[in-house]
């Protein structure tokens, strides 16, 4: 069955490149839509969506722009309307896949609008940026970055094979068949390697009672693909057992996932069981590239890049009022369990990041700004204790029940 491939690109600077591009995928058997983001002049061939419809849907014309003369600005024209577009015509069906080409402007517009669409939506962006940090772009979508090589800057031998290539992918994924759904409801959990017992335990008792269980990694890219999920509705519920990102974005750590992490469950009205896995660390690399005002404090070489340092009785204690005021916001049911006997592995009787006063900060905290309709419970466990995580998997399966 013919499928149909979204271009996205600047056709006043790039349009050769875009022709051969389109060229390759219709030779494939397949339909091609092009939507033009250029500015500074006309395009090299029609597209179906022009940079006039574009910039309005950005807000502004492409005469304005011509005339302002002000690259920054828009580009943000640019981007906005494209990514409103193409998400506008992905939601009416219109296309399979999407795939870039460009320099900066064209990787900055084209990843911005691949970043709207689900995951799963083929995507594919050939950038002479490709070969650096690409997390900017990519972010927590499913974004396949390919280093164009040579400048996306007319047709050579080397280019030629690499948009080649690249027609040939984004082909190769819009006609790959789909896996079949399970059915199953999915639940998310987040997980830490000193959280890994209670997660595994929980996503046991899920399985066996029919559920689909995702884990995401708690090192701040793994709380936004989570989020990101959850707001495009792939999740029936959440357990958020591993809030250790928010100890980073507090602090100064690594692995933040950003001033928005537990707000999406919240938003979706999805019910989420949570608890205060690894609230006892903030996440440094190697031990010297901890800021110099943190020395004194107590640190944990995890392995040779990975360095813990224990968060203090005041951090808890305002680790504990951020979350409950994110879960106060909550428009669905939503419980907190706390863990009295540690919150981590290395938070236990005889262990490095063992403070039962950091501790009592943060529960208390918790407990003491959390509004009625939140459920508290405590248990005198430690996070990693069976019992503990069967109580977790039963509270999220009775909320699954009553909804």
């Amino acid at each position: 069955m013919k499928k149909t491939i979204l271009l996205i690109g600047t056709l006043d600077t790039k349009g050769e490149e875009f022709a051969f591009v389109r060229k390759c995928i219709v030779e494939r058997g397949h339909n091609v839509l092009v939507m033009d983001a250029g500015v500074m002049a006309d395009p090299a061939f029609p597209p179906t969506i022009s940079a006039e419809e574009v910039a309005e849907a950005g807000g502004a014309s492409i005469k304005m722009l011509r005339e302002k003369k002000d690259r920054g600005f828009a580009m943000d024209v640019m981007i906005a309307g494209v990514s409103e577009l193409t998400l506008e015509w992905f939601e009416k069906g219109r296309f399979d896949g999407v795939l870039g080409l460009g320099g900066g402007g064209g990787t900055n517009i084209a990843t911005a609008a691949m970043r709207q669409l689900p995951v799963g939506v083929p995507k594919v962006m050939v950038s002479t940026l490709a070969s650096s940090d690409v997390s900017h772009y990519v972010d927590v979508k499913d974004i396949t970055m390919m280093y164009s090589v040579v400048d996306v800057a007319g047709l050579n031998g080397i280019s030629q094979r690499i948009f080649s290539n690249a027609a040939g992918a984004i082909c190769g994924m819009v006609e790959q068949e789909k896996p079949a759904d399970s059915g199953k409801p999915v639940i998310a959990a987040t997980m830490f390697g000193v959280t890994t017992p209670c997660v595994t335990e929980v996503r046991n008792r899920l399985e066996a009672e029919g559920f689909e269980v995702l884990i995401f990694h708690a090192t701040g890219a793994g709380g936004r693909a989570m989020e990101g999920l959850i707001d495009d509705g792939y999740i029936a519920g959440v357990l958020d057992i591993t809030t250790t990102e928010w100890c980073d974005e507090l602090v100064g750590g690594v692995l933040s996932a950003g001033p928005n992490r537990l707000e999406a469950a919240g938003r979706v009205g999805i019910p989420q069981v949570v608890s205060c896995g690894a609230l006892d660390m903030v996440n440094f690399h190697a031990e010297r590239t901890i800021p110099d005002t943190f020395k004194g404090r107590t640190l944990y070489r995890h392995n040779p890049t990975v360095t813990l340092m224990r968060t203090t009785p005041d951090e808890c204690n305002q680790l504990g009022e951020i979350i409950a005021g994110k879960l106060n916001e909550a428009r669905g049911p939503v419980s907190v369990f706390l863990p009295l006997k540690g919150v981590s592995m290395i938070d236990a009787e005889g262990q490095p990041f063992y403070d039962p006063e950091a501790n009592a900060a943060l529960f208390g905290a918790l407990r003491n700004h959390v509004m009625p309709h939140v459920n508290v419970q405590s248990f005198d466990l430690h996070i990693n204790d069976p019992d503990f995580a069967l109580a977790l998997a039963d509270k999220m399966l009775g909320y699954l029940r009553e909804s």
